[in-house]
């Protein structure tokens, strides 16, 4: 799909952290007792663009990187994944990040950021942006990471402005309290994103940085009186909720024996694409989503861990005649 000057139109572009995520091939041992990892290509924006094009989606990220063998490997791996890296430039004074995380199932997963005086991701300057992909993108997402350091900043700001809050501007709420000064600081720079932004994904704590609310409903709700047209709340093992102006969708959560959890909302957040793209109704959309994160969790790595739609589709069809 082409637009008016004849370039290609992304389904989804997405903009944020992009690195190498060093993860411990060993279960239930802390760093200090590690002795293999896996390497994997990583960041929030850059895995939901890969779940999205795993769902056929043409996707692409605007990230920088460092000029090393890991910026290199970024590239790569970005093309081999069917994701475009032609948004991805380096900054020659700065490393590529590395993440590490330790792994102790069901529900712990430590998360250490190598990513100072200032990652690469965060050198985006407004100028550098193509503010034609950005308007038109079917769906163009953020993450609040993105608010935390200038230029950043004033990039994501500068490209809500080119967008002019088109239908499917998404703002995920991934809130990562080391990357700020403060929650408060963190909260005021949320609040003015929300009003640029017609859909809001986060789960409970990250609501409560946003709007003041723990409660999925009222967290929905004060969300929607923010001017965002689509408040999607994550509540773990409680499922998800979904709320328009005229709809409330509840889902239960899809069990599963968790591996690593630190990759599930990525894939719930490119299948989320996918399905506002496909135009399903609200409740399918969340579902598929739901599942798409839950089939994340039962694999060690992150990127390579997204699923296809014949993977989430056969599990829906499973979970459909267990129904009956």
């Amino acid at each position: 799909m082409t637009d008016q000057t004849g370039a290609e139109t992304l389904d989804v572009l997405t903009i944020g952290r992009s690195g190498v995520d060093l993860y411990p091939l060993q279960d239930g041992v802390g760093l200090a007792d590690v002795t293999t990892f896996g390497k994997y290509l990583g960041g929030s924006a850059t895995n939901v663009a890969i779940a999205a094009a795993r769902h056929g989606r043409a996707s692409a990220i605007i990230t920088r990187t460092g000029a090393d063998p890991f910026g290199s490997f970024v590239h790569s791996e970005l093309r081999r994944l069917g994701v475009s890296d032609r948004f991805v430039t380096d900054v020659p004074d700065l490393k590529t990040p590395i993440t590490f995380c330790e792994i102790f199932p069901p529900d712990h997963f430590p998360i250490y950021f190598y990513r100072d005086p200032i990652a690469p991701d965060l050198v985006i300057n407004p100028e550098e942006l193509d503010l034609d992909a950005i308007r038109n993108a079917g769906v163009y997402w953020s993450t609040v990471t993105g608010l935390c350091r200038e230029p950043s900043r004033s990039a994501h700001h500068a490209a809500w402005q080119a967008r002019a809050r088109r239908p499917l501007t998404v703002l995920d709420l991934d809130y990562r309290p080391m990357f700020w000064e403060s929650p408060e600081a963190a909260t005021r720079e949320v609040s003015r994103a929300l009003e640029q932004v017609t859909v809001a994904v986060g789960n409970r704590d990250e609501c409560e940085i946003a709007v003041g609310e723990t409660d999925p409903h009222r967290a929905a709700d004060a969300l929607l009186d923010r001017g965002v047209e689509l408040a999607v709340v994550k509540q773990g093992p409680r499922g998800v909720l979904a709320k328009t102006r005229h709809e409330t969708v509840e889902v239960a959560p899809y069990e599963v024996e968790v591996v690593n959890g630190l990759g599930a909302g990525d894939g719930f957040g490119g299948a989320l694409c996918h399905g506002l793209l496909a135009g399903w109704p609200l409740e399918h959309v969340i579902r598929f989503a739901n599942v798409a994160g839950a089939i994340v969790a039962t694999r060690r790595e992150c990127s390579t861990a997204m699923p296809t739609t014949a993977e989430v589709d056969a599990v829906l069809q499973e979970i459909s005649h267990a129904g009956r």
